[in-house]
Formats: structure tokens, sequence, C-alpha cells
């Protein structure tokens, strides 16, 4: 098995778009080589910059992701782009699958799209999230776009792994602005006001403005509005100039280093609970126990805290 692991990695490393989504489906399906691929994808970095995309649902993050891509494309930089979409919680798998409507991009060599969805019982989507950032920078996109759907935690969670983190919101979303703000609003580097061609946009701009002007970063930078009509175009090259000045600036600055130990950490802690949680239901009789914890618990003879613990025995023997 390891000759093919290595000449997979290397592979990866020539930019093979094919190894690239094998090795991607091996960290998604955490396949038992994945962590020795991914040990050696780590020794391949590049340095290309991961831009974090998310927002509420509707918000046109899909169509300003295809625009910045395009605007990326024309300056010569190969662009990876993962969109991590709602999945199922009975069934696993990416509900909207590998946007078809990426038709123009899809046809780019130097364009690579994937979707991502939570699988299994492990969970891990950021986790492997990130791992595929790490494999698309081993195999030279020097732009990396993260496009998540929603603003739960395992979304703010990539974004926070991202270089830049972008927010999009659109006119008349008041009431949502006020309720991301407590997760999304402060890993915000750059927002933007996508389909800026609506009514409100004053609104909305002043309201963001206003939340904006509360708190102060302590790298000092204060993040633009950019306002955009990802449909046409327009603004998306003021998005890009965004997150140059953005990237510019963190480069010296000393915060940078901290955010990079903070998301160090908290890759380790999730890889951790991840490993943690497979030796407690890696044997058919642990998977069998929970099948029967799970069915005392639904049916209320048991509360589920006591059935955690009785997991924890199990795989403490």
């Amino acid at each position: 098995m390891a000759p093919e692991k290595n000449s997979l990695s290397e592979r990866v490393s020539k930019g093979d778009a094919a190894a690239v989504a094998r090795a991607i489906s091996k960290i998604e399906d955490g396949s038992v080589d994945a962590s020795g691929l991914m040990k050696e994808i780590y020794q391949q970095s590049r340095q290309g910059l991961v831009v974090g995309i998310t927002g509420a649902p509707g918000a046109g993050k899909s169509s300003l992701v295809d625009k910045l891509a395009l605007n990326y494309r024309k300056s010569g930089d190969r662009v990876g782009i993962i969109a991590v979409d709602p999945s199922s919680p009975f069934s696993g798998g990416a509900i909207l699958g590998d946007r078809i409507r990426m038709q123009t991009l899809g046809l780019d060599e130097g364009v690579f799209i994937r979707s991502m969805a939570t699988r299994g019982n492990l969970g891990g989507l950021a986790r492997a999230t990130v791992d595929a950032v790490a494999i698309l920078d081993a195999a030279g996109y020097s732009k990396i776009i993260v496009e998540t759907v929603g603003v739960g935690q395992d979304e703010v969670e990539i974004v926070k792994a991202a270089d830049v983190s972008v927010v999009v919101l659109v006119p008349g979303m008041g009431d949502d602005i006020q309720a991301i703000k407590a997760g999304i609003m402060e890993i915000g580097d750059v927002f933007v006001i996508n389909k800026a061609d609506r009514e409100g946009v004053y609104s909305t701009e002043k309201e963001l403005e206003s939340l904006l002007s509360l708190s102060s970063r302590a790298d000092g930078w204060e993040p633009p509005i950019v306002k955009t009509v990802a449909t046409d175009g327009t603004g998306v090259a003021e998005l890009a100039a965004a997150i140059d000045r953005f990237t510019a600036v963190q480069q010296g600055v000393d915060v940078t280093s901290e955010r990079r130990r903070a998301i160090a950490r908290w890759r380790i802690v999730e890889l951790l609970r991840e490993r943690l949680l497979a030796s407690v239901l890696e044997s058919p009789a642990s998977l069998d126990t929970l099948d029967r914890l799970a069915d005392e618990v639904a049916t209320r003879r048991r509360d589920p805290y006591s059935a955690v613990e009785e997991m924890m025995r199990l795989g403490s023997h």
C-alpha cells in the first residue's frame, strides 16, 4: 500500500487533478492511509492564499465565488474551490452535488471544484475541509476559495482557518446582521453587500458600519465594506483588491502568528477528538452497544449522559 500512497502524494504535488480528487476522497472517507498521506501533503505546502467566503443562504455566495475565481484566472492564478454544502443528518452526502452551475469554470483546467459534506458518524467536516485545502495548496493552486453554506459552528471554524474571511450580506438583511453578529461579525476581514442593485443597500451599509464601529481589532485592521452585483461582475475587482490589501497588511503584523497558532491548536484538538471517537467506536461490539443505547435513549429508558459514560467505559477497556 505504501508505494501507491507515495505516488499519490507525488502526483498531487505535480498538480494532477485526478490525484487531487482521490486524495480529498480519502480524507473525506477517513481511509486507513489518509493520515500517512496527509503527513506527506503537509511537507509540500506552497503557501497559497485561502479565502473563506461565508454568509446566510441566499446571499449569492456561489455567484460571487464564480466571478472571483474568474478574476483570479485572468491574473494567471490556478484556483481551487471547495463548496461546503449542507448535508442530511440521516443519509450524509452533499445535497447540492458538485455545482452544476459552475459550467464555465468546470471546463477550465486551471480550476478545481469540489463539494464537501459531513459523512458518517464521526462528522469532522471542518477538519476534512481544512485538509482538502492543504491538498489543493500542495497541488499548486495559488488561490483557494472555501465557500460555506450557512453560519453554524462548523462554518465559523472553517472560515477561521482561512487567511482572509469574507462575509457576504444582501440588502434588507437587517435581522440577519443582528442574528449573525455574534459569530461571524468578529471573524469577518472583508464584508460584501451583494445584490447591491436592490433597494435597501444604503441602510444595510449603515447598519453594518455602526456594528463594525463598536468593535476594534487587535491587528488594527478596519474591515472594508465592498458592494457587488455578482451576476454581472460589478465590484468583484474591488473585492479582490480588498482581499489583497488585507493580505499585505497581515504580512507585517505579529497577530498573524497568533491566528496561525490558534488555528494549529484547533486542528490538533479536532484530530484528537476524531481519533478518540474512532477508537471508542472501532469494534463491532461498541457499535452494537451504541445502537442499544440509542434505542434506550430514544424510548426514554435512559438518559444520554449515562449512555455516554457507558460508551467511555467500553472505550477505556
